[in-house]
């Protein structure tokens, strides 16, 4: 890999984090086996808003101990939610958690799995790493992710058109295949954050991928030759087929070993509906067993709401 995407990528990851990521990232470590690095990712990132809820992903050395450690080492990330006080208000957080070669091999863009270089192709920042010598691999592993997203854009996009026609492709397509609900122009929110960035970055990916082909300051254009296309085309039509099935394994996997689950939907639900949700030990212990019970409750609260108006 040449220096300039590289370099790029250093740059935001390197680049003062908010304090309150700071301080949560010092938080989550101690939450973790082995950490040796955080990633912080995702819309409060890019807008700062504290009242939504924080994303990041904790690198470990190793796979936890026990059965989920077993589990994760098929269908990672481990995934669990959080809340600190900080500053006067609770701070909440998402934390995706695999180990560093798994996030590195992930990155590269070869496996089944779409979603370390979709989200890592957006901007993210390092906020804590457990020595210098472990932010170089980490460094290196987002600048891959983002050459594996920029490759799929070139087969995925138009044969020729602004780079915001390849980003809008690769994240309409990516969500298809993770098995994402999301909101239409979804992903015109995430290019609108930095458009420039965006531009700067698949030119300088096709560049060092010998993909680059025609650039204007309109539109751009890959050399790729039809059976090119139709090579990613067809890894592709397999990521997306089975991308699909290993999401819902993550989902069922997640439904058993989401720590915090229970805190997390009681949040959303009052965040979304307004009716809150008391949280029990019980319900935090059983959160599956649990659901039916909630959504009774929920529906009665919204019934109730409707006779009064």
């Amino acid at each position: 890999m040449t220096s300039q995407v590289l370099a790029m990528i250093e740059a935001e990851l390197r680049a003062p984090a908010p304090a309150h990521a700071v301080a949560y990232a010092q938080r989550l470590v101690s939450a973790f086996e082995d950490p040796v690095a955080v990633l912080f990712y995702g819309s409060v990132l890019r807008t700062g808003d504290l009242d939504g809820v924080m994303d990041f992903y904790v690198l470990t050395r190793q796979a936890r101990r026990g059965w989920r450690g077993v589990l994760a080492r098929k269908l990672w990330p481990d995934v669990s939610y959080h809340e600190i006080e900080h500053e006067g208000r609770i701070l909440r957080a998402k934390v995706a958690a695999m180990t560093v070669d798994q996030f590195n091999l992930a990155a590269r863009g070869h496996e089944i799995d779409t979603t370390i270089w979709t989200r890592f192709v957006q901007p993210s920042a390092l906020v804590w790493s457990s020595d210098p010598e472990v932010e170089p691999i980490v460094i290196a592993a987002v600048a891959e992710a983002t050459h594996s997203a920029a490759r799929f854009a070139a087969a995925l996009g138009p044969v020729e058109g602004p780079s915001e026609a390849y980003w809008s492709a690769l994240f309409q397509q990516t969500y298809k295949a993770e098995f994402r609900v999301e909101r239409g122009g979804r992903e015109q929110s995430i290019l609108a954050f930095d458009a420039g960035r965006y531009d700067r970055l698949l030119v300088s990916c096709w560049r060092e991928q010998g993909l680059l082909d025609i650039v204007s300051p309109t539109s751009v254009q890959p050399n790729l030759t039809e059976e090119a296309r139709s090579r990613f085309g067809r890894a592709w039509q397999v990521r997306r087929r089975l991308g699909k099935s290993l999401n819902v394994a993550r989902l069922i996997k997640a439904a058993f070993t989401f720590e915090g689950a229970a805190r997390y939907a009681a949040w959303k639900i009052e965040r979304h509906t307004g009716v809150a949700v008391p949280l029990t030990p019980w319900r935090e212990k059983h959160p599956v067993l649990a659901a039916p019970g909630v959504l009774w409750r929920l529906w009665r609260a919204q019934r109730a709401r409707k006779a009064e108006t």
